[in-house]
């Protein structure tokens, strides 16, 4: 496996796994209109050229991705996705530590799941991401906010 930063011809790839990738999701929370479900394929096109978006690569098909986008001294984190057929890999790992490494002036990393997405909150603990908030959006989802901070002053593997 490969991660590199995605470019806009990467878009159409990107934009095939993050819907297989949320089909579970939306039915996890009976919603077929999830925004990652409904985002078009000019909108991850402008997504990679303002933000830091990275893809994970198999024998040359994407298979992976997540977005980082840098406000302040913050690195908003979002849509990270694994093509269903190779989740459990430790892709969402390698991508999300390849982010932490790839915007090295952060100071935090703050993200924001499902309360009924626990795979995503397993993941998200373990690489010490800690709650900060949550937020009831409606009767079936409240969304829980997360964030890491970073201690650059360990040396580097």
């Amino acid at each position: 496996m490969l991660i590199e930063r995605a470019t806009t011809a990467d878009a159409g790839e990107i934009l095939t796994v993050q819907r297989a990738a949320y089909v579970s999701e939306a039915q996890l929370y009976g919603d077929p209109y999830i925004p990652p479900l409904i985002e078009s394929l000019e909108q991850i096109r402008k997504v990679i050229e303002g933000a830091v978006v990275l893809k994970a690569l198999d024998a040359g098909r994407v298979i992976g991705a997540v977005r980082g986008q840098v406000s302040g001294t913050t690195c908003l984190v979002g849509r990270l996705v694994v093509a269903p057929d190779h989740q459990g890999r430790g892709i969402g790992t390698a991508l999300l530590t390849a982010l932490h490494e790839a915007v090295p002036e952060a100071a935090a990393f703050d993200l924001f799941t499902g309360h009924l997405s626990e795979a995503n909150l397993k993941l998200y603990r373990r690489l010490g991401y800690r709650e900060t908030s949550r937020e009831r959006m409606d009767d079936h989802l409240t969304l829980i906010h997360l964030r890491m901070r970073p201690d650059r002053s360990l040396p580097q593997p």
